[in-house]
């Protein structure tokens, strides 16, 4: 199969935009984060076409221990689709034509309502569509995945924790964003935590640093030892010699751009040795090249028997934050481009 690039045709709103980049003249959104309308009538919905797009949605979200589905999913009959389901925050409009030749993907912004994104996936017949829809199930898991990251990342531009920012900035000179309910912290030996301290539903936040040697920084292996050895030093668990500890049965790294330069991201589960606590992690390993140091930054949760999904990619959305001095900060952060690679 070969691999080709799609470019997906932004139909924008024609809106006066305040200094925010926001419409003057769309309403807010309705729903909730990774929220997904379906405009697809019941006979469609049941039938194979409408099957492969809900296995797409019905996927799970990433490095959590337990099965949780990456978005709630919505569906409303196509004559029922009117002025206030339009408002939806994210919504699938399947487009079955004879009209058209072969499937692709649309999508607009913005177009009802703010924020918002609408994906059409246009194809001929539903043999295509659900070809077309299975083939390409992650590129849909990731467009609406990273969308939503992004808005998380402009929420936190505005709304943020201005004590934990201070520190970060004195102690690495560097610039960090966290959710602005994260007033709880500790300072180590290059090392900051800072945390909600709640007993459910607890955001963490953690960055450290060490000198930058070589390409071997970012292996997997390394990234294990330099974790494991700042969370031994710096967070003890709640009982003599517990500790904080990386689960090795499961982890994910790969290669990412952040701000158009390399960071390794590593998502995975951990551990208290010591104590029965766990949770699901996610960081970004980077390079301050002016510095020569290695700077990285994690987001993970403690929320024991509860949903952890959204808790996580909103920690997500704050190492996307993370600012050297040396970097050209750009007026609007944007995690997706306007085009997405689909195997054909």
């Amino acid at each position: 199969m070969n691999l080709l690039c799609l470019t997906i045709t932004i139909w924008m709103a024609s809106a006066c935009k305040d200094e925010g980049g926001k419409s003057l003249l769309t309403p807010n959104s309705s729903g909730r984060p990774y929220e997904v309308l379906v405009v697809m009538d019941k006979a469609k919905w049941e039938a194979p076409a409408g099957r492969a797009l809900f296995e797409a949605l019905d996927t799970d979200v990433r490095g959590i221990a337990q099965s949780e589905r990456s978005f709630r999913i919505s569906r409303i009959e196509e004559k029922n689709y009117n002025r206030a389901y339009s408002l939806f925050r994210n919504i699938i409009i399947p487009d079955i034509q004879d009209i058209y030749t072969q499937p692709k993907f649309k999508f607009s912004r913005d177009v009802n309502a703010s924020p918002q994104m609408i994906m059409t996936i246009q194809a001929p017949d539903e043999k295509s569509f659900q070809e077309y829809v299975a083939k390409n199930k992650q590129v849909i898991v990731d467009f609406f995945t990273k969308t939503e990251m992004n808005r998380q990342v402009k929420l936190l531009d505005k709304q943020y924790s201005q004590l934990i920012t201070d520190l970060v900035k004195n102690k690495f000179n560097c610039i960090v964003k966290v959710p602005e309910d994260l007033q709880y912290y500790k300072r180590g030996e290059n090392f900051l935590w800072a945390s909600t301290n709640r007993e459910k539903d607890d955001l963490n936040f953690v960055i450290y640093s060490y000198p930058f040697t070589d390409k071997e920084t970012f292996t997997t292996e390394y990234f294990i030892h330099k974790r494991d050895s700042f969370m031994k030093a710096n967070l003890p668990g709640p009982f003599e010699g517990s500790y904080m500890a990386t689960d090795t049965l499961y982890i994910e790294s790969n290669d990412i751009a952040v701000r158009g330069k390399y960071a390794q991201e590593v998502r995975g589960l951990w551990a208290m040795e010591g104590a029965v606590m766990g949770g699901p992690y996610v960081s970004h390993v980077r390079v301050d090249e002016e510095n020569g140091r290695v700077i990285v930054v994690e987001g993970f949760v403690y929320s024991p028997n509860r949903k952890k999904g959204n808790l996580i990619r909103k920690m997500e959305a704050t190492l996307y934050t993370l600012e050297f001095p040396e970097d050209i900060k750009t007026d609007e952060q944007t995690l997706f481009t306007d085009s997405v690679s689909t195997n054909q």
